[in-house]
């Protein structure tokens, strides 16, 4: 692969994760597991938090040879990617979701059901073990993303440090999206409204938060990637097939599921779920072919 189509890739992988970040019940974690770069992902994020305490200590040596054999390219061009998402129609998708919710949520159900295959193949054995850890966390995550959002209030700063480490944790594991955590904790919107009055406390102390919770997250999932990788990846399969509940198209106010009634267009709504399993299940054949031409 040229050096321009290879950064061309790893800009289109940041789209598509930036997106994800915007649709309920999908993170950018969902996407960075179905491209089949989270584990290299968590693990530059993990190396690039030990060279900054590196530098926190003065150890200036040791921090530039440490960023020197890092992947920078690969994390910049990915950052490229994110950043222009909204730029590309990343915005729209809550527009979206707001006027046609049942079909969009029906198109993005199908999508991400059809590509629960790819990270599935990441995992070297298939054994009853993992099957038990990816069923325990797809009922977590089918529980956690049920839970109706709490009342807003006026929250401190304490509260905004901790709920900012929560959402940046949540971004970052495939299933449960930040800013649906932060709508849980009933934080979405005062820590917007800050954001939007530009109040730099509470901006600050959300930067803060945010930072130190990918930090140490990051650094904590590549050790569970290397000491116990096949049960942390059936895990966070789980959770992301678990989540697909939050876009079940039939959903009442306070999360709970419903049967579509005589109101709905059922048919428009069913086919889009099915053109986006066609079109996901279409994506996971040609990593299955990609992956037995490599091991073959």
């Amino acid at each position: 692969m040229s050096t321009l189509l290879r950064w061309l890739t790893w800009v289109g992988q940041g789209i598509g994760i930036g997106v994800a970040n915007v649709i309920p019940g999908v993170s950018g974690g969902t996407m960075a597991l179905i491209f089949g770069i989270y584990e290299r992902l968590i693990s530059l994020l993990s190396d690039v938090v030990r060279s900054g305490l590196k530098l926190l200590r003065f150890d200036l040596s040791g921090f530039w040879t440490d960023i020197r054999s890092l992947d920078l390219p690969f994390l910049f061009w990915l950052a490229v990617g994110v950043v222009l998402a909204p730029l590309l129609g990343a915005a729209v998708i809550p527009g979206a979701l707001e006027t046609w919710p049942e079909e969009s949520r029906s198109l993005f159900f199908g999508l991400i059901l059809g590509t629960l295959p790819i990270p599935w193949l990441r995992i070297r054995k298939h054994d009853a073990r993992n099957v038990i850890v990816l069923l325990v966390a797809a009922a977590i995550s089918f529980l956690l993303v049920g839970i109706p959002p709490l009342d807003p209030g006026q929250p401190g700063l304490v509260a905004v440090f901790f709920s900012a480490a929560l959402a940046i944790c949540a971004m970052i594991l495939p299933g449960v999206s930040g800013a649906f955590i932060l709508l849980i904790l009933g934080m979405y919107a005062p820590i917007f409204e800050a954001i939007d009055a530009r109040d730099p406390a509470v901006v600050g102390v959300f930067i803060l938060g945010a930072g130190i919770g990918l930090g140490s997250f990051a650094v904590f999932l590549k050790w569970l990637l290397e000491r116990a990788h096949d049960l942390t990846m059936a895990a966070l399969v789980g959770l992301m097939a678990g989540s697909l509940r939050s876009l079940w198209p039939w959903l009442a106010e306070d999360r709970s599921l419903l049967l579509p009634d005589g109101s709905d267009a059922i048919g428009w709504i069913v086919l889009l779920g099915l053109g986006g399993l066609a079109v996901s299940a279409f994506m996971t054949w040609l990593e299955v072919r990609r992956k037995s031409g490599g091991e073959a």
